[in-house]
């Protein structure tokens, strides 16, 4: 009998956020349900490259933002 997992839980297993017992029953049905390892492959994919800045903010915005911050705190004292 296979076991149905949500995407969310495909998730929090891809970050480790699963209990043990979750993680076991996953690695478990991933073993013998090539479409579960198919739609895990697919969230591994398109997770990549999310824990890295594609570009940086041009040095004008940033000046901005730190003007307007510094305004903000002026006009506040």
């Amino acid at each position: 009998m296979t076991l149905l997992f949500t995407p969310e839980e495909l998730l929090q297993y891809l970050y480790k956020e699963t209990s043990p017992e979750k993680s076991a029953a996953i690695e478990a049905a991933l073993r013998d349900d090539w479409t579960l390892r198919e739609k895990l492959e697919v969230l591994q994919s398109s997770t990549e490259g999310l824990d890295t800045a594609l570009e940086s903010p041009r040095m004008e915005v940033v000046l901005r933002v730190m003007n307007y911050a510094r305004e903000t705190v002026a006009d506040s004292v």
